[in-house]
């Protein structure tokens, strides 16, 4: 006997990488704005973009480290039903520049991880203004690259469609 369908089951984990996902791409977005764009001295309460870039960066590294590390391996898991029931289908479909976005962003997300460290020691020596610009750089990258990871895989699912 079942406790949940085998879609359900899907389901759950894709909601699972989703919501560690966000939580990534907000906290990755939040501190790219404050590491690019830090906030000097504020003169008041300062209006939205002020106080969206006035948070304390440093403080996100191990959260991000983390959640980048959480969100690939679920993930990974996921691609498991990813190879065998929704890409053959988009390849016989012929799809190939969806299904290349799909390559591409694979490649991606390993580069990301592997400069995970870096970017965690980069973070947790902020104080050392000789990792400046490193450390703009590297968070830089792996924002836009979350951001292009998350896109991907929303325009992906929408192409086939979870669970059909």
């Amino acid at each position: 006997m079942d406790i949940i369908s085998v879609n359900t089951f899907w389901t759950i984990w894709l909601l699972v990488h989703l919501l560690l996902a966000v939580a990534l791409l907000g906290a990755l977005t939040h501190q790219a704005v404050a590491a690019v764009m830090p906030v000097r001295q504020v003169a008041g309460p300062g209006g939205f973009v002020t106080r969206f870039r006035a948070v304390p960066a440093a403080g996100y590294a191990t959260a991000i480290c983390v959640l980048w590390i959480l969100t690939f391996i679920v993930g990974s898991y996921i691609y498991t039903k990813y190879r065998i029931y929704i890409r053959i289908p988009i390849e016989q479909a012929g799809y190939w520049k969806t299904q290349g976005f799909f390559d591409f962003k694979e490649h991606v997300a390993s580069i990301a991880l592997t400069l995970l460290p870096a970017y965690w020691f980069f973070w947790k020596n902020a104080h050392n203004p000789q990792y400046d610009t490193a450390r703009k750089m590297v968070t830089v990258y792996l924002a836009i690259a979350c951001w292009f990871l998350f896109i991907v895989g929303h325009v992906l699912n929408n192409v086939r469609g979870f669970g059909s």
